[in-house]
């Protein structure tokens, strides 16, 4: 099945037919939850509580990558830290309903975090702490790392070669990516050896519910290897005088429960310039789907590559400035 189109002929009734096969009495009531690369969705179920279907994307990972993503989630629960993990059937997490691998998980609500809150920071650098003893205990055997050749080279690869940068900008692209990748790799070098371990890797305010003081943390389908400052730049907003007490407030919990290595730091700025990337190539790739022609109207328009090449400059000029700065 082509992975882009695979979900073009995904019926209402496909649905409830998988869920049902798993074993759940649904109600006929379901709801499509914000997600592009899987399909989500909220489903009802008969005399109990909702739960959350997850048709995971056909040939994005294998089932022993999904089953290394469902084992970290059951682990991290186990721990009492507030991840949602994939209900057992039968000792079962992925099911095999016709061409898609399913998931089913409890249905949890709530906002997305106040980052203007600063006991809120403390609270998530607290939990993703206790994420990191958690995932600095094993290694995946079938997830990747975030790294400069998968995030950043094959990005920029793709891009070109499948002519999504216009022509014209062609030379002007390429010039800024190669000195983009060159500032990366400095800041790679400028922060040194530092551990890599099991993370949740997509850790952005989206994937926190905030429900009064009860935090869940959702979505762990890219949970990867790479540094530990991977789970928290992503909670920083702003210019830098705004991201500064944002970082002192998630790195004061972190530190509550685990040692943060300051040299990853120098990072930050690195990791975010390769998301970047790796976010266009993302939206490249998957294209040819419809839902992500009107999800992302604005993708592959002049006006599209003339603000992300922008972008690019200015992250080329925040890689060469002094990172934040964290004391304890």
């Amino acid at each position: 099945m082509d992975p882009t189109l695979a979900y073009t002929e995904l019926t209402p009734d496909d649905i409830l037919t998988s869920l049902e096969q798993v074993g759940y009495a649904c109600d006929g009531r379901f709801l499509a939850l914000n997600s592009y690369e899987n399909r989500v969705y909220q489903v009802g179920i008969e005399n109990a509580d909702a739960v959350v279907a997850k048709f995971y994307r056909p040939g994005r990972w294998s089932d022993d990558a999904i089953h290394e993503e469902h084992d970290f989630s059951v682990e991290l629960a186990a721990q009492e830290i507030p991840v949602v993990a994939p209900l057992q059937q039968d000792g079962i997490s992925l099911h095999h309903c016709g061409p898609f691998r399913v998931s089913v998980s409890p249905c949890k609500g709530g906002r997305a975090p106040d980052l203007d809150n600063e006991q809120l920071l403390r609270q998530l650098g607290r939990l993703v702490a206790r994420i990191h003893l958690v995932g600095s205990t094993d290694t995946f055997k079938h997830r990747p790392t975030i790294d400069i050749a998968s995030y950043g080279e094959a990005s920029i690869d793709f891009l070109l070669e499948n002519e999504f940068i216009p022509f014209e900008m062609n030379d002007v692209y390429e010039g800024i990516v190669d000195h983009l990748l060159d500032n990366v790799v400095n800041c790679y070098d400028r922060a040194g050896n530092v551990a890599e371990i099991r993370l949740h890797a997509d850790f952005h305010p989206g994937n926190v519910l905030v429900n009064q003081e009860q935090l869940h943390i959702v979505d762990l389908d890219d949970a990867r290897h790479g540094p530990s400052i991977q789970d928290l730049w992503m909670f920083l907003s702003g210019d830098r005088h705004e991201q500064q007490p944002q970082l002192s407030a998630l790195l004061e919990g972190y530190e509550e429960f685990r040692r943060f290595d300051p040299r990853e730091l120098h990072l930050i700025e690195a990791l975010r310039s390769l998301r970047i990337v790796h976010y266009a190539a993302w939206l490249a790739r998957r294209w040819d789907d419809p839902a992500f022609k009107r999800g992302f109207p604005w993708f592959n328009s002049r006006r599209f590559w003339d603000e992300h090449i922008l972008t690019l400059r200015e992250q080329i000029a925040l890689m060469d400035e002094a990172p934040l700065s964290y004391s304890t």
